[in-house]
């Protein structure tokens, strides 16, 4: 059974770059078929999708963070990485990895049975 565990810096200062790396064990990151994607929750909003890193290193980011998102993986540690640039105060979310086996779509509801596999999220806060 795949199961995914992100890590985080817990806190970033405004400006910096915030980096949170998914780990997955189980399974391959580069198993065909499969996409390995990056949501996060501000308080008191709902889940929303950033970006995806598909099993053959293609990678596809949400208009909403185009330009401040960079995603790569390490096939030899079986991670993928989300760095997001130019945080401010409102990037304060909880962050999730979460494999699939579809694209998530910009703007749609976001149902976490659809997917087959989520981290339990990594707390980053945005404060100096």
């Amino acid at each position: 059974q795949v199961q995914l565990q992100e890590s985080g810096p817990g806190l970033v200062k405004p400006s910096q770059i915030l980096s949170v790396t998914c780990t997955v064990s189980g399974d391959s990151i580069t198993t065909p078929s499969f996409y390995l994607n990056w949501f996060r929750r501000p308080p008191g909003k709902e889940l929303e999708w950033m970006g995806t890193l598909v099993w053959n290193g293609d990678t596809y980011e949400s208009p909403s963070f185009r330009n401040r998102i960079i995603m790569y993986r390490d096939t030899s540690k079986n991670q993928f990485t989300l760095q997001l640039g130019a945080v401010t105060p409102e990037d304060t979310a909880v962050y999730y990895c979460a494999r699939s086996k579809f694209r998530p779509q910009w703007k749609r509801d976001v149902r976490r049975d659809d997917y087959d596999a989520w981290g339990q999220g990594t707390q980053v806060t945005v404060s100096a």
